[in-house]
């Protein structure tokens, strides 16, 4: 339903999105994920003709973005991450006059708005001013909004963003529901939001797509490699690193910052299926340091979202 091919975008000399390829299919739940400024927002941007690509192909359907950009516009709802609302209007007249603008008149007009405030959980604040909501609230009149004209592809801009936990899990059933029906892509930088949202998850870093997967994958991605925190008193930094990089099996070393002047730790990793516990022990055995705390982790999709995106 939707393609993308070699997806650029530069403002100036910097390139916020860089040669991305994606291929989204009808009825998906997509999540775009990234940490900010990773390039989430230029690519719905450019995905919704909001943006011109420095270079690069978007194909919605039969339609291309250069030729055909009011049509693909038709088939798309879009709600960026401050939902663009009039904050002196009433619920009600607000999404009356979306509704108007839209072209949607009559009982089509009634059926829609009352359909919509169902679905989103407006019946009871339809008399309220904007101003006067929540920002959840606002967030739901955001979501009427860009579905108003009943569209076959959703775009939400970190649609949770700001909420509290009892507003992201509505906000998450609305999306949920919605997605019975339509393909929807969703960004966010909270990988929870997206496990519990999309079938599937595109990484974004810098530009660049670094993962793309359905959950499902990449939690076995997640659970195929061990990982050890190792906390030591008293030892060189660079001693430790050369000592643990020496132990068989074990194929990362990273520093983590402690705010102690006496004490480092690593994060050792390995891709082989065993206990690093032991052989540790015995190589800090060997040293006058102190060994202060030795725990074996368990990785999962946050784990796998930092490494991926963590600069280099």
């Amino acid at each position: 339903m939707i393609r993308v091919e070699n997806l650029t975008k530069y403002y100036d000399g910097f390139c916020a999105v860089d040669h991305i390829n994606l291929s989204i299919q009808k009825g998906e739940i997509v999540g775009l994920l990234g940490p900010n400024g990773a390039g989430k927002t230029t690519t719905l941007r450019m995905l919704t003709g909001y943006l011109s690509p420095s270079s690069g192909t978007i194909q919605v359907k039969e339609y291309h973005i250069d030729k055909d950009p009011i049509r693909i516009k038709q088939l798309m709802g879009y709600l960026p991450e401050s939902a663009p609302l009039y904050q002196g209007m009433l619920v009600f007249d607000f999404l009356n006059f979306i509704a108007g603008v839209r072209g949607i008149d009559g009982k089509i007009r009634e059926d829609r708005i009352r359909h919509l405030s169902d679905l989103c959980g407006l019946k009871d604040i339809m008399h309220l001013a904007v101003s006067e909501l929540s920002r959840g609230l606002k967030q739901r009149v955001g979501l009427a909004h860009a579905m108003m004209t009943d569209p076959e592809i959703l775009i939400l801009d970190e649609p949770t963003s700001g909420l509290d936990p009892n507003q992201i899990v509505e906000i998450r059933d609305i999306i949920r529901r919605a997605g019975k029906k339509k393909t929807i892509i969703l960004s966010t930088h909270i990988l929870s939001e997206a496990e519990a949202t999309c079938d599937r998850v595109i990484i974004i870093s810098r530009g660049k797509i670094v993962a793309d997967d359905d959950t499902k994958s990449l939690k076995q991605l997640a659970g195929a490699e061990q990982s050890l925190k190792v906390t030591l008193k008293n030892a060189d930094a660079g001693k430790a690193k050369e000592l643990f990089e020496s132990i068989n099996g074990i194929s990362t070393v990273l520093s983590i910052e402690d705010p102690a002047a006496d004490i480092i730790s690593f994060r050792l990793t390995s891709r082989e299926d065993q206990d690093l516990r032991q052989a540790v022990y015995e190589a800090v055995k060997k040293t006058d340091w102190i060994l202060m705390e030795m725990v074996k982790e368990t990785r999962n999709l946050e784990t796998v979202f930092r490494e991926l995106t963590r600069e280099l």
